[in-house]
């Protein structure tokens, strides 16, 4: 391969490797801005430890866990290549990786996605989990889990077989293999951690909890939006021209359709505009287009994003219906969605058809069944153990003071006095 191709590919997936990383700021914000003034520090706190012990993990053992090269017993199922991130003799030259970026830029890219499954758990128990009980959680779901059920596909797991040559499970950046690993755990989180006080009045029906800085909400989704652009450009693992191009523009139609299919389905249910549906719904057609950007043609990718938004809307309202604490919509978002981008691989674009199909319903049901039963593990736990709900004088006074003592907007709360 050409000297400056094998350059330009790998400062292309820099490039991603810091859009992606640029997405934890954008889920902060989101998270911050969808809660309470009084729970901000704990969601920065919860945030920024996640990127941090995130990347450590994968460097320890995740990578390798994620990627082992050969299966234990053929299984497909689980391998490791061992501690650590020694680059092979090939990892800097165009031998590796087809010549698409080297050893190092290949474990910073994939060391972003891992960081991101505990992220989507995080909004999801916003405002009511001990700090202690969600770090230990953090520290095994990212450390084990993720890379394990990665493996699966991105590692050369059985996931990737199905079918033999005819084909198999598709996921190309992460519909089912980060989103719904996040979403799976978040759903089981928030079942055994329970409802927020206020949420869920004497008579059964959720009552709306505003967030305290819309605003930075909105900021956080345009901030995703752009991230994404590394999220799923980066996933064609290389700067080829015509496969990037495809990506960025089916991924930035799709979210563009999500809002807008979100924002009118709302409307016509409950007679107002809402902005914060909005929103979801543009991160819904992101999470919905993320299994087969590579494959669909801007059409398809309008119609899986516009149906994403619609499927937000009914989203949310079931997870209310359940009685189920979402603050962030996390649930719907990437685990309703990410099914939906996960099976639309079948429905629509290159590879539709029934094998396909059921290859991809597989896909989903063996990360879902995994990941419930390991998350649910974890969590009950440390339920029965440390505890992971916070006192009941601790959720009303705020966990930033109670936790961290210190508040996120301290002048604004000595004018308020």
């Amino acid at each position: 391969m050409d000297a400056g191709l094998f350059t330009a590919n790998n400062v292309w997936m820099m490039v991603c490797t810091a859009l992606v990383f640029f997405m934890h700021l954008g889920f902060s914000f989101l998270e911050i801005g969808l809660t309470r003034q009084k729970n901000t520090i704990n969601i920065l706190f919860k945030n920024v430890f996640i990127i941090c012990t995130g990347l450590l993990l994968y460097y320890i053992g995740g990578f390798n866990l994620m990627y082992p090269g050969d299966f234990f017993g053929d299984s497909g199922f689980l391998g490791f290549a061992g501690f650590g991130i020694a680059a092979p003799e090939n990892g800097m030259t165009p031998d590796y990786a087809s010549g698409g970026y080297t050893w190092w830029t290949d474990f910073l890219f994939q060391g972003m996605f891992a960081a991101t499954a505990a992220t989507i758990v995080s909004g999801a128990v916003a405002e009511r989990i001990k700090l202690g009980a969600f770090m230990i959680f953090t520290l095994i779901y990212v450390g084990l889990v993720y890379p394990i059920v990665g493996s699966w596909q991105w590692g050369g797991g059985f996931l990737s077989t199905l079918g033999g040559e005819a084909g198999g499970f598709h996921d190309f950046a992460g519909s089912t293999l980060v989103h719904s690993v996040g979403g799976w755990a978040a759903l089981i989180a928030i079942y055994l951690l329970g409802s927020r006080i206020g949420k869920f009045g004497e008579d059964g029906k959720p009552k709306a909890i505003p967030g305290h800085n819309i605003p930075l909400a909105a900021a956080g989704v345009l901030i995703l939006w752009l991230g994404w652009f590394g999220f799923n450009g980066g996933s064609v693992l290389s700067a080829d021209p015509q496969l990037t191009s495809l990506v960025l523009v089916t991924t930035c139609l799709a979210a563009a359709a999500g809002g807008v299919g979100s924002f009118i389905f709302s409307t016509i249910l409950y007679k107002n505009y809402d902005l914060t549906m909005f929103l979801n719904g543009i991160l819904g057609g992101l999470v919905g287009i993320t299994a087969g950007a590579d494959l669909m043609s801007p059409n398809e990718a309008v119609v899986i994003g516009f149906l994403a938004g619609i499927i937000i809307v009914l989203g949310v309202a079931l997870v209310d219906k359940l009685k189920l604490d979402d603050p962030v919509g996390a649930v719907a978002v990437h685990l309703i969605c990410g099914i939906w981008g996960t099976l639309a691989v079948g429905i629509f674009g290159d590879k539709a058809g029934m094998d396909q199909l059921i290859w991809q319903l597989t896909g989903i049901g063996c990360t879902g069944v995994f990941c419930c039963v390991t998350a649910f593990i974890i969590i009950f736990a440390l339920k029965k153990t440390v505890g992971i709900r916070v006192t009941k004088e601790e959720e009303l006074e705020g966990l930033d003071i109670h936790e961290h003592g210190m508040d996120a907007y301290s002048d604004f709360r000595m004018n308020q006095h």
